[in-house]
């Protein structure tokens, strides 16, 4: 329900100025779409008619990004998808059916993941240090420097 209108939720297509709203939306062509279909049909016309095709797709479902921005979320969705199903080696960690050993792989990823952010802690700590050695050194080097060159001076 949504509770401004104590309706379902609607996502504005069926309100009574929602198609203009969503009509008044850029829906031309933008330059890269147009080099994007040339460049399809110039390098395999599957290609340029799919990028026709989609800005045919684009107009009839309302979809307001452009063809990049398609691409994008597409792209990010399969990947993490891809990586959502890689998991940690293990796949999409469902159910064995034995709930004793679930329990088990449970507690013991749950303590392989406290020891990986203690080890990441403890990376941050040393690349700080590190940070901090090289800067003294540096100081040391640039005061020997100074002191070389007062003394040249004088």
């Amino acid at each position: 329900m949504n509770p401004d209108m104590g309706r379902p939720y609607d996502p504005g297509f069926s309100r009574p100025g929602a198609r203009a709203a969503t009509q008044s939306c850029s829906w031309g062509w933008k330059p890269l779409e147009i080099a994007a279909a040339v460049f399809g049909f110039m390098l395999y016309w599957p290609l340029g008619l799919a990028v026709i095709g989609f800005k045919f797709w684009q107009r009839r479902s309302g979809y307001q990004g452009d063809l990049f921005s398609f691409g994008r979320e597409k792209w990010e969705t399969a990947a993490n998808f891809r990586w959502s199903s890689f998991g940690s080696g293990w796949g999409a960690m469902s159910s064995s059916g034995n709930r004793a050993f679930d329990d088990w792989r449970d507690g013991e990823l749950a303590r392989l993941e406290e020891e990986r952010r203690k080890l990441v802690a403890a990376e941050r700590e040393f690349v700080d240090y590190m940070e901090n050695l090289r800067r003294a050194r540096d100081r040391e080097e640039f005061e020997r420097f100074m002191q070389e060159r007062r003394n040249r001076a004088a």
